[in-house]
């Protein structure tokens, strides 16, 4: 196990995978999550009130905002070269067209639930015209926005996310260890059947001399119990209980969108194949990529800032690791998703929400006897 106490707990105490002994590939940077890719940020807004039956507009709330910065915030306007994958396409994942065209994009990520997936996308822009206004003046912005379903605990149709959330959560954004669990955007999800929702990891890949950082954030929100598997064991077969208790029907609507960072020097091209792999790393756990589940995943490298500006009148010059070496990046990928969706499981707490539907937390003890 671990004696790196980032790698165990997060900065409010709550358990990782890695603190039930849970023993993972590849070897983490120092606070296994997608802030040790340098210049990484992420940030929260949380949104829980209320308890008792549904009354639309008025709660209860179970929902937030995640926010994602590629670069310091001065830099946000300086592109970085990316891909996107979508492996079942049930969902949303603003700014993909012109990824896929230009193999770019600038300004922050946001991740939130499904209702309120423009309302992050325009806050954000309404955020950077404050922040950075030199960024939208004379330019048109397309920032990236995703979602997930979160309309089993939440009063989804209330829209409660506002602009001034988002600006929280994008205010909020830091390197260094981060929560993980019930939190930001993550706050009404579900993985298997247990409670679930932000997660993160990271890995160190070398390279000729060099060491680059991968790091993953997902929004968990996907799975059926049957087939939860951790670390090849088919865990979902013998935790039957405990069980989801529905005070309405629940409609099988899962996702997950996973962000995949490095600082490796990659090409548009490559980091689309990195994005390729995050359905492995699903795969890992037992996801499968069911008909109604939205899975879709970003990949962007922070290398190469000056050929992502590419000024006018000048030939731009990139660095690239070659794709004959791009396979332990692939390794880095997988591992890195697997244990970012377990973490998004284990962080957590029961949580009950509209119309006294009840989702449990992964058992600890269950952990503590099979891996502790």
């Amino acid at each position: 196990m671990t004696d790196n106490p980032h790698h165990l707990t997060t900065p409010s105490g709550k358990p990782r995978a890695r603190r039930f002994g849970i023993g993972f590939d590849g070897t983490p940077g120092p606070f296994n999550a997608i802030t040790d890719v340098a210049g990484v940020a992420v940030g929260y807004a949380t949104l829980i009130s209320g308890d008792g039956p549904l009354v639309v507009g008025k709660g209860p709330v179970r929902t937030g905002v995640t926010a994602i910065l590629p670069r310091p915030l001065a830099e946000l306007a300086t592109p970085v070269f990316a891909g996107v994958f979508s492996q079942n396409g049930n969902g949303e994942l603003t700014g993909t067209h012109i990824i896929e065209e230009t193999g770019a994009f600038n300004f922050p990520i946001t991740i939130t639930n499904t209702h309120s997936c423009g309302v992050s996308r325009d806050g954000t822009l309404r955020w950077m015209s404050k922040v950075l206004p030199s960024a939208v003046d004379s330019a048109w912005g397309l920032p990236v926005a995703a979602e997930t379903y979160d309309g089993f605990l939440n009063d989804i149709n209330g829209h409660h996310l506002t602009s001034a959330h988002v600006a929280e959560a994008l205010d909020a954004a830091a390197g260094g260890a981060i929560e993980e669990g019930s939190v930001g955007g993550g706050t009404g999800m579900i993985t298997f059947g247990f409670k679930a929702g932000s997660g993160t990891a990271s890995r160190i890949v070398a390279w000729q001399g060099h060491n680059y950082t991968v790091g993953a954030f997902v929004q968990s929100n996907f799975g059926k119990r049957r087939n939860f598997t951790l670390r090849g064991l088919r865990a979902g077969q013998e935790l039957v209980e405990p069980a989801i208790r529905e005070g309405t029907p629940r409609a099988e609507k899962g996702s997950i969108i996973a962000v995949i960072a490095t600082d490796a020097p990659f090409l548009p091209h490559q980091m689309k194949r990195l994005a390729r792999r995050v359905p492995l790393g699903i795969a890992m756990t037992g996801g499968f990529g069911y008909h109604s589940s939205g899975d879709i995943f970003l990949a962007f490298s922070t290398a190469n800032p000056a050929a992502a500006l590419a000024a006018p009148g000048r030939m731009a010059n990139a660095d690239f690791i070659p794709d004959t070496d791009i396979d332990p990046f692939f390794d880095a990928v997988i591992q890195t998703v697997e244990e970012s969706i377990l973490n998004a499981l284990i962080a957590n707490e029961d949580m009950t929400g509209r119309d006294g539907n009840f989702v449990p937390a992964l058992p600890k003890a269950w952990l503590g006897e099979k891996f502790g």
